[in-house]
């Protein structure tokens, strides 16, 4: 059984270990190197050799709203989410410009350990990042699917699937990703 509770500056060592553990084939994880900075900056400083420190440091400062999924006491998912006014890569975006004048939450990062993939963990994220926003007081969370099978797209926004089944609805296409809202004075599923 998952439990998901908020990130927080004392789960530091968990963040950690669950971006830097190798996969089953012993590959490093793509968060080991951007440590979820890719919607916080624009250009290619996502890349930067000290995304491991920010990330800590914006943990640290209560910066960031992020959930964690822990299976037999180690961490097993992160998901990364809150107003969308706080990514700077989505203000600037060409192709996920606003929908509307609504002060929406975005839910922007997905990571699950490889060995806990298929597994659900993901879309438990999910459902938890839903009942975070509501608290939180946003009207709206919002999605940047990514579409199966589609060339050259990462998949750590999340599936449209995923979305899908999860009471979110297709607002528009923004290019390689689908933009997907789900209201939240709706009760979860």
């Amino acid at each position: 059984m998952l439990e998901i509770r908020r990130a927080t500056a004392a789960d530091w060592d968990d963040v950690a270990g669950l971006f830097t553990r190798p996969g089953p084939r012993g590959g490093t994880p793509i968060p080991s190197q951007c440590w979820c900075q890719y919607w916080t900056s624009r250009g290619g400083g996502y890349w930067a050799t000290d995304n491991d420190a920010r990330l800590e440091e914006q943990l640290r400062e209560g910066a960031v709203h992020a959930l964690l999924a822990y299976r037999d006491g180690a961490a097993v998912g992160w998901c990364r989410l809150g107003p969308r006014t706080s990514f700077e890569r989505l203000a600037h975006s060409r192709t996920l410009e606003p929908v509307d004048d609504l002060p929406v939450w975005s839910v922007v990062c997905f990571y699950v350990d490889p060995a806990a993939k298929r597994q659900g963990v993901a879309s438990t994220l999910l459902d938890a990042a839903v009942e975070l926003a509501r608290e939180e007081g946003a009207p709206v969370l919002e999605g940047y699917a990514a579409r199966p099978h589609h060339p050259n797209i990462d998949s750590y926004t999340g599936y449209l699937p995923m979305f899908l089944a999860a009471g979110f609805e297709r607002v528009r296409d923004g290019g390689r990703r689908a933009i997907v809202r789900r209201q939240l004075g709706a009760p979860i599923r």
